[in-house]
């Protein structure tokens, strides 16, 4: 990965929403983006704020946390390490 979030900031990979409902097939415009996702890469923290998440946390997050960016081909999200809500494990 050639990207490295700076200070408070996480990169996440978000997981992949669901396709099937009880054998209903959702369409891509009626998905619900997903709510958790896995850290792929973190900022060294601030002065004020310590880092503590770390790359391979599967993690919550707000609904409308971060900012959706495109990479390789593979979509990902930037966000403050405050907009994280849980740790999942």
């Amino acid at each position: 990965m050639n990207i490295k979030p700076l200070a408070d900031r996480v990169l996440i990979a978000p997981a992949a929403a669901e396709e099937k409902i009880g054998g209903i097939i959702i369409p891509d415009t009626a998905k619900e983006k997903p709510l958790r996702g896995k850290v792929v890469a973190t900022g060294n923290g601030t002065k004020d704020e310590e880092m503590v998440l770390k790359e391979g946390d599967e993690v919550l997050y707000g609904k409308y946390a971060g900012t959706e960016l495109e990479f390789g081909g593979e979509k990902y999200l930037m966000m403050r390490q405050s907009d994280v809500l849980a740790v999942i494990g």
